[in-house]
């Protein structure tokens, strides 16, 4: 092709996956007990570990790729391949990276007059930033140009769902996800909440269910209904998780009861360091299109 889809590590993609679809990744770093990492898909640190430093208590830290570094890493892909790119980055809504990114290719260009580098909000992260880039790959494969392609993508990404639900509070607490006193109320009873990424690319939450049962079906109920097709639902679903295996299998288990055409068609993956420093161990999640997201 002629022209380079782009993204950064927290598509929570295999490293492995990136290179089979012929993905450039930009990789963030973060910081866990003071050490600096770099979230290259647990090479640097298994993700075992990695979480398992989190339930010790470790302090963790996240670090956006900025301006300089974005423009380091379009002009090395300009003068390695020299063809155009899409870089899709992660939500405006979570992370100032889409700014800078964008930014960055304006600058980028200025040297390269010949070259076009279009950069797309996601408005999405983890595994439903991750399932984005899978689809644009698909429509790359099948022969789309760059400008067709940025433009489906402008056109489409809000059609991406994400559900999230945790079965530990803590780490949503600590980032200012759930208020303290909801994390303590909610942890005393047990509460586990829900969420989605809104239509502005932020982490909601929007549905109180007691214990991780009711909050799988609540995040079932949601694909059930804005699915598309409903239980017809033959797409691209992900589910992920931050170690917590058994109970995504439990999540994967029951959507393809439900849902007869993504039987042995579920991809499962991990969430990557960048976002769990945020999520913290305990965390599922689930992806899939269907109708536009609204609040």
């Amino acid at each position: 092709m002629d022209y380079i889809i782009s993204c950064c590590s927290p598509a929570d993609l295999p490293m492995e996956r990136f290179k089979e679809r012929n993905v450039s990744v930009k990789c963030y770093k973060f910081m866990l007990a003071d050490k600096s990492f770099i979230d290259d898909g647990g090479q640097s640190i298994s993700l075992k570990d990695f979480y398992q430093a989190m339930r010790d208590g470790a302090s963790t830290k996240t670090s956006q790729v900025n301006i300089e570094e974005f423009t380091e890493y379009f002009r090395n892909l300009l003068q390695v391949e020299n063809k155009d790119i899409l870089h899709l980055s992660l939500s405006s809504g979570i992370s100032g990276t889409y700014n800078c990114a964008r930014l960055a290719a304006e600058q980028v260009m200025e040297e390269f007059p010949k070259r076009k580098i279009y950069v797309v909000d996601s408005l999405g992260a983890s595994g439903g930033y991750g399932f984005f880039v899978e689809w644009l790959c698909d429509l790359r494969d099948e022969g789309y140009d760059i400008k067709k392609l940025y433009d489906f993508a402008e056109a489409n990404k809000l059609r991406i769902h994400h559900w999230f639900y945790s079965t530990d509070l803590t780490f949503y607490v600590r980032g200012g996800r759930i208020s303290k006193v909801s994390g303590f109320v909610g942890s005393i009873l047990k509460i586990c909440p829900v969420m989605n990424v809104s239509s502005e690319g932020k982490l909601i939450p929007r549905i109180k269910t007691l214990g991780k049962k009711k909050a799988m079906q609540a995040a079932l109920d949601r694909m059930i209904n804005l699915a598309d097709n409903g239980t017809n639902y033959d797409g691209r679903c992900i589910i992920n998780h931050s170690d917590c295996l058994d109970d995504a299998l439990l999540l994967k288990s029951a959507v393809e009861e439900t849902f007869p055409n993504l039987q042995g068609k579920v991809y499962m993956t991990n969430i990557g360091p960048t976002i769990g420093c945020h999520s913290g161990p305990g965390t599922v999640a689930i992806y899939f299109i269907g109708q536009k997201r609204e609040d």
